[in-house]
């Protein structure tokens, strides 16, 4: 089964269309981008048209890739007070301290859950990266509970939000990345959530027959992104998710569904 993202999205945006009808007119989401990087800009897209559909009003500040942490800070600070939810896009550049930058959003406009000062069982949202990867999973059929589970990456917005939602689901769960561990571990795994980053570098003869993958892992190769995983693996795997098309059209659903609840709960 290849799960097409997009139907699924579609669907979500209609639950969400309904959603919108009940809240408060102006509702703003604050967007702010540092540097130019077009799987970024390619993101930042996707939402604003989103976004528009829903009938929510981007608010978006760009600043140079040589800016310090200290100038991010000042632009979340800026922008937090006009806007009901707040995404800083990541990743940010080395000379930045993402940690700290990303500690100044407010937890009552953290979209994106990613505020590591409200993360694991302090946050009020779950991350919306791995709520689309139980989506897509529920989408095939999956159920996680007693599963042995492997994610590539360990990074704040696929790889660590995805392996604690799934171990809460009650699943087996390890984790690679490209740092540590061994490829060989995907082999034993009954689901592969990647979110690495490194096109195509997971080959068929790296999962079992019946694997299920999901591909969060997008990245730019030559002009196009592409995901972790080579397309090849989907003639060995029970259930797969492609990018693009996959993950990424349900994550972003999901980041308003995660603004839908913030501003209910700022109204109530």
């Amino acid at each position: 089964m290849i799960l097409d993202g997009r139907s699924i999205a579609k669907e979500l945006y209609s639950e969400l269309s309904l959603r919108r009808d009940t809240l408060k007119a102006d509702i703003r989401l604050g967007i702010i981008v540092v540097g130019v990087d077009p799987v970024i800009e390619q993101f930042v897209r996707i939402k604003s048209r989103a976004a528009e559909s829903l009938r929510v009003r981007v608010e978006r500040t760009d600043l140079s890739a040589s800016a310090s942490t200290e100038g991010v800070v000042g632009a979340i600070e800026k922008m937090a007070p006009s806007v009901d939810a707040l995404i800083v896009q990541l990743p940010l550049p080395k000379a930045i301290d993402t940690n700290a930058a990303l500690s100044e959003i407010p937890p009552e406009k953290d979209v994106d859950a990613i505020n590591p000062n409200q993360s694991g069982e302090r946050a009020s949202l779950i991350a919306p990266v791995a709520l689309a990867v139980v989506e897509m999973l529920r989408r095939g059929g999956v159920e996680p509970k007693g599963k042995r589970v492997v994610v590539v990456g360990a990074g704040r917005l696929v790889g660590a939000p995805s392996a604690a939602l799934l171990k809460e689901m009650g699943a087996h769960v390890s984790m690679f990345t490209l740092q540590e561990g061994s490829i060989e571990d995907l082999k034993d795994a009954d689901i592969i959530v990647c979110g690495a980053g490194k096109p195509a570098f997971i080959k068929p003869e790296h999962v079992k027959n019946g694997v299920v993958l999901i591909d969060a892992g997008a990245s730019e190769q030559g002009g196009v992104v592409r995901g972790d995983a080579d397309p090849s693996v989907a003639e060995k795997a029970s259930v797969f998710s492609t990018v693009p098309g996959g993950v990424g059209p349900v994550a972003v659903a999901m980041i308003f569904k995660n603004l839908f609840d913030l501003v209910e709960k700022a109204d109530k």
